[in-house]
């Protein structure tokens, strides 16, 4: 059985067998932008034995699968972000609002909390969307400049490290939100009168959830340091 070492960062635990992400989430360890944080502290905070967690992390670990992005450099880094999560986001969101909107006028008068959980969908969704552009149209771009630049690039925003500075006070925005609509949805469970729209709708809540989570880890603990180190390299090498 593989050993899960309590030190281990959650950013790292994840980087190093994606397979934990569902098992982090499962038990409210943050680990896209709380990622820093080990998994000792992070049982702490929760009340839980570190090295009985590890343990059982370990047990379903599965040896010898990896992922291809744990390996990818920064540009292919991005185009699988894009072609992924970016992808995903640009045709989930809107159907999620649809679905959201049908179950609001159906079951509203027997589930007034249907009205705080769409306003509160709205606001991630409107907080991602514009995000979303942001990184297509501006800090994607600087990456790839900065991957084929022999010295370090003039950016309009100056660092690359300002632009990242915004993605990830943006995420923990998002972050947050997504922690209140756990909330209001009483961890996506389905009331006993949920038609199918509303079940498909709660699924699809929960899905957003997971996979914004394992988005959010893949920028704030693999892309963001990488392309900052890349910087500092050109900078220092042409001093």
């Amino acid at each position: 059985m593989t050993r899960i070492d309590p030190t281990m960062t959650l950013g790292a635990l994840v980087n190093s067998r994606p397979e934990l992400a569902r098992e982090l989430e499962r038990r409210g360890f943050d680990y896209c932008c709380g990622g820093t944080q080990t998994l000792a502290e992070a049982c702490a905070s929760k009340g839980l034995d570190s090295t009985l967690t590890a343990s059982e992390l370990a047990a379903v670990v599965t040896a010898g699968v990896t992922e291809p992005w744990t390996t990818m450099d920064a540009v292919e880094l991005v185009e699988h972000l894009i072609s992924t999560h970016h992808h995903y986001l640009w045709t989930e969101l809107p159907r999620l609002s649809v679905l959201l909107a049908k179950i609001v006028s159906v079951h509203d008068e027997r589930h007034p909390e249907l009205h705080l959980i769409a306003a509160c969908y709205e606001e991630v969704r409107a907080d991602l969307e514009p995000h979303l552009t942001r990184e297509e149209q501006v800090l994607f771009p600087m990456v790839r400049e900065l991957a084929t630049a022999q010295s370090a690039p003039s950016f309009h925003c100056g660092s690359i490290c300002n632009p990242i500075s915004v993605m990830l006070r943006e995420h923990d925005a998002v972050g947050e939100l997504l922690v209140h609509l756990r909330e209001l949805t009483d961890g996506y469970r389905l009331p006993a009168d949920g038609c199918a729209s509303y079940e498909a709708c709660f699924t699809g809540l929960a899905e957003l959830e997971a996979d914004t989570h394992l988005h959010i880890h893949k920028e704030n603990n693999l892309l963001f340091p990488m392309v900052i180190a890349m910087e500092n390299e050109l900078s220092n090498a042409s001093k």
